[in-house]
Order: C-alpha cells, then sequence, then structure tokens
C-alpha cells in the first residue's frame, strides 16, 4: 500500500525502532497552527481480526501544524529527528449494526506530501504520563476508544512526521481490500524540492545491457487514466481487478555513446496521492494486440546515440487515489532519482 511508515515510541522501554520517553519538564509549548482542510464525511471500513468488513463514517476534524519540540520528552530515532510533526484529528463512527471490537482505523490513515510522499506515523502509549503533558494538542494526549457499539462515534488524533519543507498535500484513508478516500489539504501550492515540472526535460543515468553506464534526457509526455475494462483481456487477480490503470508515456533521448534497449520505462515509479508506489505493470501478451490505449515503444529496435524513445506503460493505482509524482529510479554509476509532478490527463 503506501510507504508509510510506522515507528513505535516504546515509553520506558526502548526499541531499535523506536525511541523513549524522555523524563523532565517539557520546554514551553507553542500552540499548533490550524491548517485549511477538506472536512467532508466520507464512508469507508474497517477490517478486524475476524476477517469481516465493518461499515465506518469518517470525517476528520483539524489538521494541526506542530513544532520539533513538542516532542522533545520523546527520544527520537535518528531519522526522525528535524522533522515536523503534524497533529490529525478524525471522527469515526460504528454505521453498522452490531458492535465493533479492536478498531484502529488510525493506522489506515496517512498524512501524505504533494509529491505523493508518505509522512511517517508515530504511536504513542498515552497511558503513561512522560508520553504526555507536553506540548501536544489536548486531542492529541488520549487514544480512540477500540470498542464501539452500533451508532456510537469515538475521535483520535494521529501525529505524522513529515521533513522539515515538504508541503503536506492530502489526508488519505485505505482499508484492506478498499478504495482510497482523499481529503485535500488546502492553501496556496508551493513547489516542492527535488520535484520538477510535469513536463520538463531532465537528465537521467541508467544502463545499457552489458551494465556500462548510460544517459537520456526523460521528458515525461502524459499520464491517462484508463479503465480496468481496456484491461479484460489479461488474467488478472481479484485485488488487480479493483484498481485502475494509468498509462505514463515518457519520450527519451539518448546522450550517451551506447545502443539502448527500449525498456527505460521499467525504471518509473507512479506515486498516488496517497503515498501508494505504483511499478510498472507486467502482462504476458506474446504476440497479441498488447493495449491499445498504451502502445509499445517507438521504435521497436535498439536506440541509438542521439536517437528518441516513445514509450508507455500501465501502473495501477486504488479506486479513489490519483497521480501525484513521477520517478525515474535510474541505475549506473552517479544515478539518482528524478522526480516529476504527475497529474492524471495532464498532457496530450
Amino acid at each position: 500500500m503506501g510507504a508509510s511508515a510506522l515507528m513505535l515510541l516504546a515509553v520506558g522501554c526502548g526499541g531499535p525502532s523506536g525511541g523513549t520517553a524522555r523524563p523532565g519538564a517539557s520546554p514551553t509549548a507553542v500552540p499548533a497552527t490550524s491548517l485549511l482542510m477538506e472536512s467532508a464525511v466520507r464512508a469507508g471500513t474497517w477490517t478486524g481480526t475476524d476477517h469481516k468488513v465493518h461499515p465506518l463514517r469518517l470525517k476528520p476534524t483539524r489538521l494541526a501544524l506542530g513544532h520539533p519540540p513538542d516532542l522533545a520528552h520523546i527520544r527520537l530515532d535518528d531519522n526522525l529527528k528535524g522533522m515536523v510533526p503534524y497533529y490529525l484529528t478524525v471522527s469515526y463512527t460504528n454505521t453498522g449494526k452490531s458492535t465493533v471490537s479492536g478498531l484502529d482505523p488510525e493506522r489506515n490513515f496517512s498524512l501524505n506530501g504533494v509529491d505523493g510522499q508518505a509522512g511517517r506515523q508515530l504511536s504513542l502509549f498515552r497511558s503513561n504520563p512522560l508520553a504526555t503533558g507536553n506540548g501536544l494538542p489536548p486531542e492529541c494526549q488520549e487514544a480512540g476508544r477500540t470498542e464501539l457499539a452500533a451508532g456510537e462515534t469515538s475521535v483520535f488524533c494521529g501525529i505524522f512526521m513529515l521533513p522539515k519543507g515538504r508541503q503536506p498535500g492530502n489526508v488519505s484513508y485505505k482499508d484492506d481490500g478498499g478504495d482510497t478516500l482523499l481529503w485535500q489539504i488546502g492553501g496556496p501550492q508551493k513547489g516542492t524540492p527535488g520535484v520538477l515540472p510535469a513536463h520538463r526535460p531532465a537528465d537521467a543515468v541508467t544502463t545499457d545491457s552489458e551494465r556500462r553506464t548510460a544517459t537520456v534526457l526523460a521528458t515525461p509526455k502524459s499520464v491517462r487514466t484508463g479503465s480496468p475494462a481496456d484491461l479484460r483481456r489479461f488474467d488478472l487477480s481479484a485485488e488487480q481487478k479493483r484498481l485502475v490503470p494509468y498509462y505514463v508515456t515518457v519520450e527519451y533521448r539518448n546522450t550517451g555513446s551506447y545502443d539502448l534497449l527500449p525498456d527505460l520505462n521499467d525504471s518509473l515509479v507512479l506515486k498516488g496521492a496517497s503515498g501508494a508506489q505504483a511499478r510498472k505493470m507486467l502482462l504476458l501478451d506474446i504476440g497479441g494486440p498488447g493495449v491499445p490505449q498504451c502502445p509499445e515503444a517507438v521504435p521497436h529496435k535498439m536506440v541509438k546515440p542521439g536517437a528518441t524513445v516513445t514509450e508507455c506503460t500501465i501502473h495501477l493505482l486504488s479506486k479513489g487515489d490519483l497521480p501525484a509524482a513521477l520517478t525515474f529510479q535510474g541505475s549506473g554509476d552517479g544515478a539518482r532519482p528524478v522526480t516529476w509532478q504527475a497529474r492524471a490527463d495532464d498532457g496530450a
């Protein structure tokens, strides 16, 4: 599903993947700043340990920008230090006809950057006083209820960490086998460091068939929305049939010294707004007509130095998710990921 990682901050007992509570007085708290955010009520589901799907009504009520000193009492892992905390408050209602136990919808939520990169979620043992009594908003001092009778409502506050300078773009919810729910975050959309405009040509590094380092000039042309019916000829899994195909077209110019195979899109990853990462879909179609909406590479032969090739690949995202970014991973000496903005039906 997405790249969102759950970091457990084990209060009172250190762990390799989390941190420990730091005793002592907390610094003077600076109130968190509320952000503009869509707060529509949406119907979702929760799949419990009983493997049954239970209906929920979900409504984000507040997203607030915090400050790193809010977590001064927590000894964070090094890879989280310097990140900025965001506090997401959500109400959830059991809209089913029976009591639901073991509820934890918080784990299915994610706060995502405008570049499609999911934030890191923190989980605190709020029953320990060292985990609270700090700069966290009041609603983050207590955990949501894990058992709700039919019609009952509870509230949770999730803590998400984003790198400094990364602008949040949306909040998402994704249950097992369910559609993706998105709530957009308002305010002016700023450029994201390290993310290029959608169609800007960019130099990238790859390798030829003999694993020698080569270079290309990559230009994304379009990201088009398909239909699951486009793939009905193929033997797809039940899960794949529930997903939406997106057709990504990129033009490459060989700026190196070696011939290249027309398979450069193998290095592409389409990132959804929810933080999901979709690689190229592999379809077995030997001698078949392929997918007309996403034609094979042109030309079909080796790409000589100075020549260009246009490639189209299919990437699957869950229903309700939207393309946010496109990344060419690259390979070879000096390779680094190149990322562009991506929007459905963007381009010719």
